[in-house]
């Protein structure tokens, strides 16, 4: 019977643990969906996930969102450590099993542990005000109905009460040691002292079941947690460091060439071109037209979306009134690689259901309002490029559908018969200067 604390432990490890491959392993799948990005390794690369990913460079930008969110970050990288020390006492079967073992330490730690647990309630229920009752305009939005809104709330909501049982835990614990030799003596800790209490004068069997329901919330809801995240936006949390490892370095405003249009170019030109001695291959697609489309790199910028807004906050389209929000082109990515991977999982259509990203996720409106400025590049904390996505789309319609507004359409026809925007011949060029020389 002494064993099975223990068992239904190491049982719910396992079922959380196998939930959670499984969500990884669909999430790899549909990231996968995507062509090669051919993105790699560098040193700036590192330094710019050290910088942007771990360092939260890019945040501090708004200095009050910043503080919160480093208190909660800080918070759980830091408060984390706590449990490694729950899962040895749940396989184990011991109860704080460092505390004989750091002594004075243990307190001091604990009591950090406890200091960042109150920093991660306050930042969270100022983050459920600025969203609910202050209702910052950027957390507003079309596309912020329903689940995103509820999934924002949700998140901060599990994070305070995770560390209310973090603080119930220890008063209880506190005031049981010295009744039960379990019980290690662990030393004073401060914030949960404040609401010791609550809990005085209770029964010594109470105590322990307040302490061990607190204990078991707090580790099954970690375990939870670490699968809910996988469904949420709050996938950052993880994919940040993968996300900002694979930016996009080039300098902004440079635009990738097409490969198969380059070598076209260069074949009409009698220039040598890449791979000039194997057989063409087939061009499936210029442009994007769906996710697989796309590069798995801008797929994993999709998933990487925290859904803050700060893109479409500086995008001076949206600005005017446009129906463009780079915030959504990410979120209508995620979500129709989530609907093409769960199709393929139930062995359904995949790709051939009938739909496609741009038309019945992203409309030729939100696209066309784009004024490639890179405003939601430079504004994103995670260096997500929704630009990229849009001239892809962009370049699919003006390529294989000739679908681009008629000004657009003269445009490019001018710049290829004449080599520059305007209806006039390259002869007639510097006209203007002539005007002007002779005027003089």
């Amino acid at each position: 019977m002494q064993y099975i604390s223990q068992i239904v432990f190491l049982i719910v490890v396992a079922v959380a643990t196998y939930f959670l491959y499984q969500r990884i392993t669909r999430i790899r799948k549909n990231i996968f969906l995507g062509k090669a990005s051919g993105r790699t390794s560098s040193p700036e690369r590192w330094k710019t996930m050290l910088l942007v990913a771990l360092g939260q460079k890019k945040m501090f930008k708004r200095i009050v969102p910043a503080f919160l969110h480093m208190l909660i970050y800080v918070g759980f990288l830091v408060i984390n450590l706590e449990v490694l020390e729950f899962v040895i006492d749940g396989i184990a079967g011991t109860h704080r099993i460092f505390a004989p073992m750091l002594g004075g330490f243990y307190t001091v730690l604990i009591n950090i542990f406890e200091f960042l647990a109150v920093g991660v309630m306050f930042s969270c229920i100022a983050f459920l005000i600025r969203r609910n009752v202050v209702k910052v305009k950027r957390f507003q939005g079309n596309e912020m109905k329903k689940w995103p809104t509820l999934d924002a709330n949700l998140i901060l909501v599990i994070e305070i009460v995770l560390m209310f049982a973090i603080l119930t835990m220890n008063a209880t614990d506190s005031l049981i040691q010295g009744q039960d030799e379990h019980y290690p003596q662990t030393g004073a800790f401060f914030f949960s002292g404040l609401i010791v209490p609550l809990f005085e004068g209770m029964q010594l069997s109470t105590l322990i079941f307040i302490e061990r329901f607190a204990w078991w919330f707090h580790i099954v809801g970690i375990l939870g947690f670490a699968v809910y995240v996988t469904y949420s936006k709050h996938l950052h949390i993880a994919l940040a460091f993968p996300n900002t490892w694979y930016s996009n370095l080039n300098p902004k405003g440079k635009m990738e060439n097409m490969a198969e249009v380059t070598n076209e170019v260069k074949m009409m030109l009698g220039m040598p071109t890449e791979n000039a001695n194997e057989p063409p291959a087939e061009i499936a697609r210029f442009g994007a037209k769906d996710v697989n489309d796309l590069s798995w790199v801008n797929i994993m910028n999709a998933y990487s979306c925290t859904e803050c807004g700060r893109c479409t906050d500086n995008c001076p389209a949206n600005m005017t009134g446009k129906k463009l929000s780079p915030r959504k082109i990410m979120m209508d990515t995620r979500d129709r690689a989530e609907e093409v991977g769960a199709s393929l999982a139930k062995g359904g259509k995949g790709l051939e259901d009938g739909k496609s990203l741009l038309g019945d996720y992203i409309t030729k409106e939100e696209i066309n309002a784009c004024t490639s400025c890179n405003a939601c590049v430079e504004a994103c904390p995670v260096n997500i490029d929704p630009l990229a996505i849009i001239l892809q789309m962009r370049r699919y319609v003006a390529m294989e559908e000739s679908g681009s507004p008629a000004s657009w359409n003269s445009m490019f026809q001018n710049v290829e018969t004449n080599f520059a925007p305007w209806k006039f011949p390259p002869t007639d060029r510097f006209k203007w200067a002539e005007e002007m020389e002779s005027k003089s």
